[in-house]
């Protein structure tokens, strides 16, 4: 199975279902190719790690962050930014072979403590992607890992209810259909408590329709989104324990002058695209 999900709205855009049990990431990515639309930005796992369908996501106007296998040969063809905390270079990788054609990209290293964190992009103008960005965007990609957290756990997808295979498709179907209604859901009572979307919990959403609907027996309670909005509910346990605040997102596409050696944070940026995810 394998999920496109807009990181803006959280819900998904394509959902792909294949009955070999030994398909991997690579065997979407025709279908892939045939989903996005040019000026789309991409986050890949590192299933997607293959040149050859880079460079076809290039030639349709599609760029793409991933992170960097180990051990990758790159050569550097320019450095942007070389600083105690941040690298920021375009390198290109490859062999020059058919199976691993030669393809330039940006390689941005952030370092957290004494770990380097490496990312690459398509995107080889800073001033347009800085590098402190596609690590925040990068970071957000994690985002396809709560969406199958949440299906599998919570909506028990982790289980199948029968052998059909007919039965299967609509289950899967069934289940994103409800993550969809739940992420709906959720948004909505997070604008009725004027709060972000990260400071609710989607698990606590969906044990708190219980309660409502006794209450709606009971004629306490009509509208779920008023009600589990409400401060008398609060128990219900939907609003997160608020955590130390964050610094401001850098945003300078050449940030050596604005860091000077300190760590970094991250604001929710206002646009962000599409991330895709694949699970067995």
């Amino acid at each position: 199975m394998t999920v496109v999900i807009d990181l803006i709205t959280r819900l998904p855009i394509e959902i792909g279902f294949d009955e070999n049990p030994r398909a991997s990431d690579t065997s979407w990515e025709k279908d892939l190719l045939a989903l996005v639309k040019p000026q789309t930005l991409l986050l890949l796992d590192r299933g997607f790690y293959h040149f050859q369908f880079w460079h076809q996501l290039r030639e349709q106007g599609v760029d793409f962050i991933t992170r960097l296998k180990k051990r990758a040969t790159i050569q550097v063809e320019a450095v942007l930014t070389n600083s105690y905390s941040l690298r920021d270079r375009r390198v290109r990788l490859g062999s020059g072979t058919k199976k691993t054609p030669f393809i330039t990209l940006r390689l941005i290293e952030v370092r957290s403590g004494n770990t380097w964190h490496s990312y690459l992009t398509s995107v080889l103008d800073p001033a347009i992607l800085p590098p402190y960005v596609v690590a925040d965007l990068y970071r957000r990609r994690w985002r396809i890992e709560e969406a199958f957290n949440v299906v599998k756990r919570l909506l028990g997808l982790s289980y199948l209810w029968t052998g059909s295979l007919n039965g299967i498709k609509l289950q899967i179907w069934g289940t994103w259909l409800f993550y969809g209604l739940l992420v709906d859901l959720g948004d909505a009572v997070a604008d009725e408590m004027s709060l972000e979307f990260e400071s609710i919990s989607l698990e606590m959403i969906y044990r708190g329709l219980y309660h409502f609907q006794v209450a709606h027996h009971k004629g306490l309670a009509a509208d779920p989104v008023k009600y589990l909005a409400a401060e008398e509910n609060r128990d219900l346990g939907i609003f997160k324990a608020q955590r130390k605040p964050k610094l401001k997102l850098i945003i300078a596409p050449f940030p050596d002058a604005t860091l000077r050696g300190e760590p970094f944070f991250f604001e929710p940026l206002p646009k962000i695209p599409l991330t895709t995810g694949f699970e067995p």
